[in-house]
């Protein structure tokens, strides 16, 4: 709970090292005070029930509990929170699902601490916040052509190197559908074959592959 201008911070990261540079970010500046750090999204929420944050600086991928289930969890439950989204990931389809849920920002763990540091204060300050070439990506992406969530899902299987004949058995449907979703999904992500379709799809944040 803020008080006295001083922002209760809770970090929550998948990787120590991330967690112990935001931990040493936050405690350089005075204006923060850090209560304590989550390694996945349950006890990032857990933590939030027991800490009440005024700012949470979150992973998107983390164990435990996906990340947008998490923001909206943690958004229902503590609607004056604020929730900074860190991520590694430049897609805008990750940007835009953790908008959508309740995050304040979505910042690249790749951005300048300068920057990041002005991303806290603006969210703090009740603003959003998008790094600019994120907020271009999402700009284009909603004046483009979106997939259908049929398309998204045949993304998927496309992109783990699936035939149509095996994308057609696992989706329920027709073989001669399947090849209408992929030449639909090719036209709108601007690609000629299948392996751009799925680099493009992970770029952009539509899939995520181990």
């Amino acid at each position: 709970m803020q008080t006295m201008n001083t922002a209760s911070v809770l970090i929550a990261d998948v990787h120590p090292l991330i967690r112990a540079g935001m931990a040493a970010l936050i405690e350089s500046d005075g204006k923060f005070t850090l209560l304590g750090q989550a390694c996945d999204g349950q006890q990032a929420m857990e933590m939030c029930d027991r800490l009440h944050p005024d700012l949470l600086l979150m992973d998107l991928n983390m164990p435990g509990c996906d990340g947008v289930e998490a923001i909206g969890r943690i958004r229902a439950q503590h609607p004056d929170a604020k929730v900074i989204i860190l991520s590694g990931h430049d897609g805008e389809d990750d940007a835009d699902r953790s908008m959508r849920a309740g995050a304040h920002a979505y910042m690249l763990k790749s951005a300048p601490l300068a920057d990041l540091m002005t991303c806290i204060h603006a969210v703090l300050q009740g603003k959003k916040f998008m790094m600019p070439e994120l907020a271009v990506k999402l700009a284009s992406r909603i004046h483009g052509n979106q997939l259908t969530p049929r398309e998204r899902d045949i993304l998927m299987h496309l992109a783990t190197g699936m035939s149509n004949k095996v994308i057609a058995r696992a989706a329920g449907i027709g073989v001669g559908t399947v090849k209408f979703h992929v030449k639909s999904i090719m036209s709108k992500l601007n690609v000629c074959t299948r392996t751009e379709a799925a680099m493009v799809a992970a770029k952009r944040g539509l899939v995520h592959l181990n």
